[in-house]
């Protein structure tokens, strides 16, 4: 069985350790230390998360994070470590890969990313079309709020259409490139953009791309 969900996990666990809890990310507004609570939150109090999505929980959110965002920096490092409890369906291999494959290589990218002195990282072809599954399967959905006609593109030419409209703009990149592209990470992706220049400008400047 595949474990990608656990190679990011403890990749970013890592790289949050290395960094301390003071140092920027890509999440606007945040710190690692407000990265690595994110994450045990999401995982731990799923009574809260919620909130990220739903707005009759934001208050609980805000409560759980600065919570655990008060807590030391190491216990957040080792939470994330040691995943989640066994009761939490997150513990279950199928679920932790399906839903934190994504989650984990994103969230060690706004890490490293962040940073002044960062360099490409690569990765093996496996995790690339394990990314590229995913990204053909949720497209549309991470695309929806485009504010143009948005087709994805990897080198070999496959594509997916992640917005239906005009002007249309080819993003071409490698499937992790094109996830950080389509999670709202446009300024920090690796990727060529094909089409109108004034539609390249408003992708690169929209807000709401992602979720």
């Amino acid at each position: 069985m595949s474990t990608h969900a656990k190679r990011e996990r403890l990749l970013l666990a890592d790289i949050l350790e290395a960094e301390g809890p003071d140092a920027p990310t890509l999440c606007e507004g945040w710190t690692t230390r407000d990265l690595a609570a994110h994450v045990v939150v999401r995982e731990r109090r799923p009574d809260a998360a919620g909130g990220i999505l739903i707005k009759q929980l934001a208050p609980r959110l805000e409560r759980a994070m600065a919570e655990f965002t008060a807590k030391p920096y190491e216990e957040l490092i080792q939470l994330i470590r040691t995943g989640p409890p066994r009761m939490s369906p997150f513990s279950l291999k199928q679920i932790d890969e399906a839903s934190n494959t994504v989650e984990f290589y994103v969230h060690t990218e706004d890490v490293r990313r962040a940073q002044p002195d960062w360099a490409p990282r690569t990765l093996d072809p496996v995790f690339q079309d394990a990314l590229w599954s995913r990204l053909e399967r949720t497209a549309r959905l991470m695309g929806r709020r485009a504010p143009t006609g948005l087709v994805l593109r990897r080198p070999n030419g496959q594509t997916a259409v992640a917005h239906k409209g005009t002007p249309v703009v080819t993003v071409t990149g490698e499937p992790s490139e094109l996830l950080l592209f389509t999670y709202g990470r446009q300024n920090a992706a690796d990727v060529e953009l094909d089409g109108d220049k004034s539609a390249i400008a408003a992708l690169h400047e929209a807000k709401q791309l992602g979720i």
